[in-house]
């Protein structure tokens, strides 16, 4: 999913902390991330030494979703964090690039923001709807809910807006009769109920998932560091659980949150661990990619399918 800490400002004095020393005799390696909680595991695996202790010398960037791309692409980063559907959008643009382990589920972190009038999505039909541009995860997700309830993105009109800027039109602009966005912006719209309600998320509709991956080049020409990366990641979760306050004060220092506001974050979310991943990569990625290109293709995101099979590569989870 994610993007929306990377255009706002307040999300770019937060470089520096994502960009924290590396061993230098580690496996090099380029990471592109936002400020999405749920990408929160990968500074987890810095700031705790894991990345380290495993061998892995990481540089993390913060690239907005609609560039991240354009990063592997130019050999700027490797790897990266992105939703499911988006490397979809990615591969189709000619980026050869493979998910190689999931990160996590969204449990009611992205949802979708009406007025108090607007009763059901189908009343959205003619209405002005912010939602951040193509190819992007709240783009998606609207795409995704209208798709359920019988309308198509056509039937309403977009106000391009990233989800931090979705969230505060929505709040602000009586002009604006729903807003497509995520945590912690999401929040912000539960916190001001006079502005409206959150008709429907996630949890409902269950379609956003985070998964980590890299070039096919990189893969290929550097196994041993995704496989630690990979590892890395696994022992993040497994820290997170044993050791959950630690671990959110850590995680939350990385986007001036709090371990309590961080925790709070993080509970719309679902971190996948090993098991997880191999009950996802053994068919569920498979079947929602089909989906998903599908809704990408009648949407226009992409002009042809790209092969799924090769966007996925199951065996850094075995």
């Amino acid at each position: 999913m994610r993007n929306g800490l990377t255009i706002a400002a307040a999300a770019l004095a937060t470089v520096a902390a994502f960009a924290g020393p590396a061993s230098a005799q580690g496996m090099k390696v380029g990471i592109g991330i936002s400020g999405w909680t749920g990408f929160a595991p990968i500074i987890l695996a810095r700031d705790a030494g894991i990345f380290t202790k495993n061998g892995v010398d990481a540089t993390i960037k913060m690239i907005p979703q609609t560039t991240r791309h354009i990063a592997i692409q130019s050999g700027d980063i490797q790897c990266a964090a992105t939703t499911v559907e988006t490397w979809i959008s990615w591969n189709a643009a000619g980026v050869a690039t493979a998910q190689i382990f999931q990160m996590d589920k969204s449990y009611g972190a992205d949802g979708l923001a009406v007025r108090g009038d607007i009763k059901t999505i189908k009343d959205l039909k003619g209405k002005k709807v912010a939602a951040w541009s193509p190819g992007t995860a709240p783009y998606f997700l609207l795409s995704w809910f209208l798709k359920k309830n019988g309308l198509s993105i056509k039937d309403v009109s977009i106000v391009s807006l990233d989800p931090q800027g979705a969230a505060n039109a929505f709040i602000t602009n009586q002009d604006i009769s729903a807003a497509a966005t995520y945590e912690p912006y999401l929040s912000a719209v539960r916190a001001k109920p006079e502005s409206g309600r959150i008709i429907a998320t996630t949890l409902d509709y269950p379609m956003v998932m985070d998964t980590f991956g890299c070039a096919l080049a990189f893969l290929k020409g550097s196994r041993k560091t995704a496989e630690a990366i990979t590892k890395s990641y696994f022992e993040a979760v497994d820290m997170i659980k044993k050791e959950p306050r630690k671990s959110f004060g850590i995680m939350g220092a990385a986007v001036k949150q709090d371990a309590a506001a961080f925790e709070k974050s993080q509970s719309f979310l679902r971190w996948q661990d090993k098991a997880s991943n191999q009950k996802f990569f053994g068919g569920e990625i498979q079947a929602f990619m089909k989906e998903a290109a599908a809704l990408l293709l009648e949407t226009g995101v992409i002009k042809s399918v790209p092969n799924l099979d090769a966007i996925v590569d199951a065996s850094f989870v075995k």
